[in-house]
């Protein structure tokens, strides 16, 4: 019989990352332990899935079980520039396939979160809730568990071969080790609310996520929930949102109201309820995703601008290659840092696809249609790493779209922190639109973390 505080692997964290690890982990019969600091429900930001979730939500069996959801079904996404003139909704079944991928869902986090945390308890994996993370336990370079209080004040001591940091925004272990760094471009400000009986399209249109765009590159998020809610927040520079000494994030969300009339028009159809809400400078990379015996997964790994609606996706997808490289590491007694090296290559190279397009929406000199103008071929490659299809040779993109504007290299960050050798500094990006910008800096205390964490879009 184990020991109590024995385990196979230990995750921190219950958020899609930690419980989609937790519950693949489980079913190869490993006996996985979520230490989670929060009593679900609770709530979180982040609610529109992409597309190609799907994949993901099919490796943990949850299909079935979403398609009988309250979900709102999101079938396309559609643009609106600041006169309030949108743009037909794209479809994503005119590129994917109807019962699969082209369907996916705008969900509350608090039920949707809830759902993979039950899953992950299904399939055999032992939870804790209300337990906080106090520290790692090391053998040398090597982690070999954790420290944890429970809300009552007592302390336990928890031991694995391999742990998972999946604990968000949080990003326990590359706050700590000053692994994270932040992209100094991508430090937006984000203020959002909820809104009741407002407007909404009908038939297939009533789940579409809107884009509305306000000046300076700034947006809108419009995403119809169940229950009547709508989740609306505005993203641009905080410069440009608290121009005038405006600071207050409800005089900040309601001026920009005015900025955008189709935003405007569709809010005022219903009533604010709840609170206002505000982060900012929440891009950020770990520049390693483990060490011996660690991984880090989801927004532990890395976060990104929210336009995108990539936050959902990376996290479970993450959560997912995390739970396969953790169950070989268990099977072959070898939790060694270098065998996470592809895991790493992998995140990195859909992290940096999709940062690419994050970092050419910003750039006052480009649009999307000006690009499929002049390349009418680049709509396919544009579709699909938008729709989350991430991990593939964009190439022929990046060419195209450059001929607009600059777009960043790659970050030197992600790889596994190899115990024979010493951190490697993170050199300042490559970009020219961020050559006045500090060189990416450690953001060893946390500092930035203001409120929760907008993925939407």
């Amino acid at each position: 019989m184990k020991d109590e505080n024995h385990y196979d692997a230990l995750i921190i964290g219950a958020g899609p990352a930690g419980s989609a690890a937790a519950a693949l982990l489980a079913e190869h019969g490993h006996r996985a332990l979520i230490l989670e600091r929060e009593k679900f429900p609770r709530y979180h930001i982040g609610e529109s899935l992409l597309p190609f979730t799907f994949e993901p939500l099919r490796r943990l069996g949850l299909i079935d079980r979403m398609r009988r959801s309250a979900f709102v079904k999101k079938y396309s996404v559609q643009f609106v520039s600041p006169s309030g003139r949108a743009s037909q909704p794209f479809y994503f079944f005119n590129r994917y396939d109807r019962q699969t991928v082209a369907q996916t869902w705008q969900v509350l986090r608090s039920e949707f979160d809830q759902m993979l945390l039950d899953n992950a308890r299904e399939k055999g994996a032992l939870v804790r809730e209300e337990t906080a993370v106090t520290g790692l336990i090391m053998e040398g370079p090597r982690v070999t568990g954790a420290r944890a209080r429970s809300a009552d004040g007592t302390e336990f001591e928890f031991h694995a071969p391999i742990t998972l940091d999946c604990s968000g925004r949080e990003a326990y272990c590359a706050v700590r080790n000053q692994w994270r760094v932040k992209d100094p471009f991508l430090n937006k400000v984000a203020v959002w609310t909820y809104y009741e009986g407002a407007l909404r399209d009908e038939g297939i249109d009533a789940g579409a996520t809107t884009v509305a765009y306000v000046p300076e590159k700034g947006w809108f998020w419009y995403i119809p929930q169940h229950n009547d809610r709508i989740s609306v927040g505005v993203v641009a520079d905080g410069k440009y949102l608290t121009r005038g000494g405006v600071k207050a994030s409800e005089a900040i969300f309601q001026r920009e109201v005015g900025q955008n009339e189709w935003i405007r028009r569709h809010l005022a159809a219903g009533r604010q309820a709840g609170p206002y809400y505000l982060t900012s400078e929440y891009t950020h990379h770990s520049r390693h995703c483990g060490c011996d015996g660690l991984l880090l997964a989801g927004d532990a790994f890395a976060f990104l601008d929210p336009v995108f609606s990539s936050g959902v996706m990376l996290a479970l997808k993450s959560g997912v290659l995390a739970a396969d490289e953790a169950h070989k590491a268990i099977v072959e007694r070898d939790f060694s840092a270098e065998r996470f090296a592809e895991y790493a290559r992998c995140l990195r190279e859909g992290v940096e696809n999709m940062r690419r397009l994050v970092y050419a929406f910003y750039d006052p000199k480009f649009s999307f249609r000006a690009l499929t103008d002049k390349h009418p071929g680049a709509v396919g490659a544009v579709t699909d790493c938008l729709s989350g299809d991430v991990n593939k040779d964009f190439s022929e993109l990046w060419r195209q779209i450059e001929e607009f504007v600059p777009l960043p290299s790659p970050l030197p960050v992600g790889a596994p922190l190899v115990s024979a050798s010493l951190p490697t500094p993170v050199a300042a990006i490559s970009h020219p639109a961020a050559r006045s910008a500090a060189p990416i800096a450690a953001d060893p205390d946390g500092a930035g973390i203001r409120g929760q964490s907008p993925i939407a879009g």
